[in-house]
């Protein structure tokens, strides 16, 4: 059966979104990440912008625009000036060496798709096949923060986790209700005020952005 050209850009970009994960997976640059994070956003943007123009669910081309100002925009400049105001241009210690965090990043993979593959088995999207790309965006990104220690890494972590489940929204339902997308558009614009000035804080006690510096805080 041949799959049809629409249906094929959208399999191209979750095939972009896995391998930016993994890049961003690797890199030690924190700016170098903020620009992975920020083509994350727009290759999220085109593959809603594809479902929109397939399934006939205009709806979802405002979901487009928020994801083109939010994550291609916005927040990459929100968090580029806080790297270079902060000084962390790189991401010094990390808990596992790249061979290792790439390795277990290929785990993650096999196991998101082994996971995925019942559900997209009897999906009727046509976004199907990449569910299981969605959920292994989600695991690498998750995988990111919990081997990273500077906190403003571990914030780009969880947006690009964000971006995996915005992935697999589409791919499943064809998009999340406006209601629901704009609530999760203020709580990010909202959790990146904050973490910016979480993060001049811990900048201001510590003269570091390591987490490690947070366990050496004991209650009297």
């Amino acid at each position: 059966m041949t799959v049809p050209f629409l249906s094929q850009l959208i399999d191209l970009c979750a095939a972009v979104l896995l391998l930016l994960s993994f890049s961003m997976l690797s890199q030690r640059r924190v700016l170098t990440l903020v620009v992975l994070f920020a083509l994350q956003g727009a290759t999220l943007f085109v593959s809603i912008v594809i479902v929109a123009w397939e399934t006939h669910q205009y709806q979802l081309f405002y979901s487009a625009a928020l994801t083109l100002l939010l994550k291609v925009i916005f927040l990459p400049l929100i968090l580029h000036r806080l790297i270079r105001r902060l000084g962390a241009q790189w991401e010094t210690e990390v808990l596992l060496n790249a061979p290792r965090t790439m390795l277990a990043g290929l785990l993650l993979v096999i196991f998101a798709f082994t996971l995925a593959e019942p559900i997209s088995r009897f999906a009727h999207t046509v976004t199907h096949s990449t569910l299981g790309i969605a959920l292994a965006v989600v695991m690498l990104s998750f995988l990111m923060m919990i081997t990273r220690r500077k906190a403003i890494t571990q914030v780009i972590g969880l947006l690009a986790m964000e971006n995996g489940l915005f992935f697999a929204a589409t791919s499943a339902t064809y998009g999340m209700p406006m209601v629901v997308e704009l609530g999760v558009a203020l709580d990010v614009l909202v959790g990146a005020v904050i973490f910016g000035v979480f993060f001049f804080h811990i900048r201001e006690q510590f003269d570091s952005l390591d987490l490690h510096n947070l366990e050496s805080l004991r209650e009297d």
